[in-house]
């Protein structure tokens, strides 16, 4: 019974990390080829669709920790996929001003590099057993980065949707309702850019000690 569930745990791991990978394929590719052929301000529009299938999709990886499926604890995954969730829907989605800026672009190709190097890794993994040293090098090497060039652009599009936020008023509550109870999007917003300052320093570091542990572990074997 216990190698019969083993299998089904493979066997769905492998289906999913493959199928993210496909997806993130897509958002790089349309990402570069709108690049080249028109400039940055239309590859939101290009991506759109697999960005928010392929972004949406890793929440299943919280749950994944959570019930035991891998061993990525949801401490550290959770803060990653949150927010990118809040940048794909509640920033990219919600506030169309910001899609033509070019930090769009160095986004999703930041993002879809990252994650096509991972899920090929994961899946290799899942499927074979083992991924190639080379491989195992860029799922954590690259990183060092692109995660920059990740979290500078996250920082950027959300401090460039603040006065849209403001204007609009869009997902805030005002007083008084039927709840008692307010909520401003903008101040929202303004926290969470608060927390990347100490938040993007802890992460590096975790990821920068994941690091030393996996290489020197390859080097052992």
């Amino acid at each position: 019974m216990a190698g019969f569930l083993a299998t089904i745990r493979r066997l769905y791991l492998s289906i999913y990390n493959w199928t993210l990978f496909v997806g993130w394929v897509q958002v790089f590719y349309f990402s570069v080829k709108q690049l080249k052929e028109s400039g940055h301000q239309q590859v939101y529009n290009a991506v759109e669709r697999p960005l928010q299938f392929a972004q949406t999709a890793a929440v299943l990886e919280i749950l994944h920790g959570l019930v035991g499926l891998v061993r990525s604890p949801v401490t550290a995954t959770l803060p990653q996929i949150g927010s990118r969730l809040y940048l794909t829907w509640g920033i990219l989605w919600s506030f169309p001003e910001v899609r033509n800026h070019v930090l769009v672009s160095s986004l999703v190709i930041s993002w879809s590099i990252t994650e096509i190097i991972r899920y090929s890794f994961y899946g290799m993994k899942e499927a074979f057993g083992f991924a190639p040293s080379l491989l195992l090098w860029l799922r954590y090497s690259t990183f060092l980065l692109l995660y920059v060039t990740g979290i500078t652009s996250e920082v950027g599009l959300v401090y460039l949707a603040l006065p849209y936020m403001k204007e609009s008023g869009k997902y805030s509550f005002r007083m008084p309702n039927k709840w008692n109870f307010s909520f401003d999007y903008l101040y929202g917003a303004m926290l969470i850019l608060a927390i990347y300052v100490p938040g993007s320093p802890h992460m590096y570091r975790y990821m920068l000690v994941q690091r030393s542990k996996a290489l020197s572990k390859s080097k052992k074997e």
